[in-house]
C-alpha cells in the first residue's frame, strides 16, 4: 500500500520523505530546499499519448511495419539511474543537441492493480506528481531508445506527491515548462488519446502495476528543448513546481540529485 495524505515530499538529506499540508509544503519549498524523487517504485513512460504527437506522425503511423496507430499504450521503463529529484542538476550529453522537457502527469498507483477497470482506477491512485522525462531528442517513437531516455537524472520527479484528493480533474490540468529567457511552453492532460482511468485499464489489461509506481500519462507534443546554463521550472496546475538546473558534462553537478 502507498498512501498519501496531503503533500508527500522527500527533502534531501532526510531518511524519509515528509508527508505535509499545502502551507507545509509551500513553506519548505520557498526555503530552497532540494528534494529527492518522492517515489521509489518502477516509472513507466508512455508514448503517443498525446493527440498532437500521433498526428504529427501523418502517413507514417500507417507505414510498415506496423501499418496502423498503437492499438495498445506504447510504454517504456525510466530505470533507477534516471531518477532525479526537485532542483537536480542534469547533465546534457550533447549541448548541439540538448535535453527535451517533456512536463508530464504522473500517476502514483496506491495498491496492486491488475486487470482494473476505468470505473474503478481510481481507486487505485494514491496521488499525482509532475514527471519531468528528459531525453535526447530523436526520432525513433515506437521502439523508446535507452541511449536517449535512459541517462543519468533524466526523470525529474516532484517536488511533491499530491494526494488524490486534491486533484478534482486530472484529464485537464494545465502543464507549463518556462525556460529563462523564453515564451512559455502550454500544454493540457485534456488534449490526451487515453486520459487517465483508461490508460490504467488499457496497461493492466497486460501487466500489474504495484503500490508506488509511476506511469506517466505521456509527454506533450514538442516540449521545449534545454541546454547546458537552463534553468527549467515545471508546473502542473497551482501545484509546487518542478525546478531542473542544466549543466555541460565538463561540469560536475553538486550534491546528490537521485
Amino acid at each position: 500500500m502507498f498512501a498519501v495524505a496531503d503533500y508527500l515530499l522527500h527533502p534531501e538529506g532526510e531518511a524519509l520523505p515528509r508527508d505535509v499540508d499545502a502551507a507545509g509544503a509551500i513553506a519548505l519549498l520557498a526555503s530552497g530546499t532540494a528534494c529527492r524523487a518522492p517515489v521509489t517504485g518502477t516509472v513507466y513512460g508512455t508514448l503517443l499519448n498525446d493527440r498532437a504527437a500521433l498526428a504529427a506522425l501523418g502517413d507514417a503511423v500507417h507505414a510498415a511495419p506496423y501499418k496502423a496507430p498503437p492499438q495498445a499504450p506504447v510504454l517504456y521503463v525510466k530505470p533507477r539511474n534516471t531518477l532525479a529529484g526537485h532542483r537536480a542538476q542534469v547533465v546534457v550529453p550533447d549541448d548541439s543537441a540538448g535535453v527535451q522537457v517533456g512536463a508530464s502527469l504522473g500517476i502514483v498507483i496506491g495498491r496492486t492493480a491488475t486487470r482494473v477497470s476505468a470505473a474503478r482506477a481510481v481507486d487505485h491512485i494514491a496521488g499525482y506528481t509532475l514527471v519531468a522525462d528528459l531525453s535526447v531528442p530523436h526520432a525513433s517513437v515506437y521502439r523508446p531508445s535507452v541511449r536517449f531516455r535512459a541517462r543519468d537524472g533524466f526523470c525529474v520527479i516532484g517536488p511533491a506527491v499530491v494526494a488524490a484528493h486534491h486533484v478534482a480533474t486530472p484529464d485537464d490540468l494545465p502543464i507549463r515548462v518556462q525556460l529563462q529567457g523564453r515564451d512559455a511552453f502550454t500544454a493540457s492532460t485534456a488534449t490526451s488519446v487515453r486520459h487517465v482511468a483508461q490508460l490504467l485499464a488499457d496497461v493492466t489489461d497486460f501487466m500489474t502495476l504495484s503500490a508506488g509506481d509511476v506511469i506517466t500519462l505521456g509527454v506533450p507534443h514538442a516540449s521545449p528543448v534545454a541546454h547546458a546554463g537552463d534553468t527549467a521550472t515545471l508546473s502542473i496546475g497551482s501545484w509546487p513546481p518542478l525546478v531542473i538546473g542544466f549543466v555541460g558534462t565538463a561540469t560536475k553537478p553538486q550534491g546528490e540529485s537521485r
